[in-house]
């Protein structure tokens, strides 16, 4: 069975898909659908298929297997809906909105339709992710963790307004938010706080310089997850997790320090999550996939706390 792919959005995150999934022998690139006509049209004649501007005309015209959906965090919605309506599994990347409302009504859709979903989350599959918890889990007891995602600006028109994405903890901490839902569980209570001030000379720019996350898990543990766009030329993007005499750090150093020792997280590549989502739709079985919709959007709505929390200054139950 050769899977027929379609592509809502067909950017760089789109281009990092289409690059892994052409070198498997049981796909087909179906159709390239992108707002941008020049940009669809480069995509179907490098990987295949037929070029659309929209959507809409594309799930009409083609009968695709599986769908990929890797537009902006404002762009999600009726492309997910309509996938639910024709029984189409999805891959959306990450994050899957821009406000909770819409996530709560495209999962009802999910929920309803039974398609199966991954969201692109990633980090959830690495060696070293899955290595950190397994060691974790042999813990009788997590403490809390500390987060990182400090550096540079991204360069793209629409990350930097807030209302397309959300502000560098919706569209970019995400992965460190995720990250730390899945190695500690579930959140419970959510506060933060936001500075802003320093890039007033960049145009259009609406978003936080930097914020700061605390986050009450339901088991107890805790976490602070620190986000900054304002560095050039510093970098720190890395969760560490704390237990008595021991500290993982996923990212960064990618180390299991206990007391002077020191011991490196597997390098191993993991998981791949593109052929894990594949192997679903092919069999129906996606008990693989590690980051249903369903889940993504617990992660969502932590950020989505942190959002209402800079307003408020007032700590917001999950």
């Amino acid at each position: 069975m050769s899977v027929k792919l379609g592509f809502i959005g067909t950017g760089g995150m789109a281009g990092a898909h289409m690059r892994n999934l052409q070198n498997f022998d049981d796909i087909e690139f179906t159709a390239m659908c992108d707002v941008s006509e020049e940009r669809a049209q480069q995509r179907a004649e490098e990987y295949g298929g037929n070029a659309y501007t929209d959507f809409r005309k594309m799930y009409d015209n083609e009968e695709l297997d599986a769908v990929y959906i890797c537009t902006p965090p404002f762009a999600h919605g009726e492309q997910e809906r309509i996938a639910c309506e024709k029984g189409i599994p999805m891959f959306i990347e990450k994050p899957v909105a821009v406000e909770l409302e819409q996530a709560i009504i495209i999962n009802e859709h999910i929920q309803r339709s039974g398609v199966i979903t991954s969201v692109g989350y990633h980090w959830r599959y690495g060696g070293n992710a899955q290595h950190a918890k397994s060691v974790l889990e042999e813990e009788p007891q997590i403490l809390g963790a500390l987060g990182y995602w400090v550096g540079g600006m991204p360069g793209t028109p629409w990350w930097r307004v807030r209302a397309q994405s959300g502000g560098q903890h919706v569209e970019q901490t995400t992965h460190i938010f995720d990250l730390a839902r899945f190695l500690l569980g579930d959140g419970k209570t959510v506060h933060g706080v936001a500075a802003r001030g320093s890039m007033a000379d960049i145009e259009n720019y609406d978003i936080d310089d930097l914020s700061m996350v605390n986050i009450e898990f339901e088991n107890g543990t805790i976490a602070n997850i620190v986000s900054c766009c304002a560095m050039q030329g510093f970098g720190r993007v890395h969760l560490e997790v704390f237990c008595r005499g021991l500290v993982v750090t996923v990212g960064g150093s990618n180390t299991i320090n206990r007391g002077r020792t020191e011991e490196k997280l597997s390098s191993e590549k993991g998981q791949d999550r593109d052929r894990v989502f594949i192997d679903a739709v092919k069999t129906g079985d996606s008990s693989k996939i590690l980051s249903p919709y369903s889940d993504a959007l617990q992660t969502f709505r932590i950020m989505m706390a942190a959002s209402a929390s800079f307003k408020t200054g007032k700590a917001v139950d999950l």
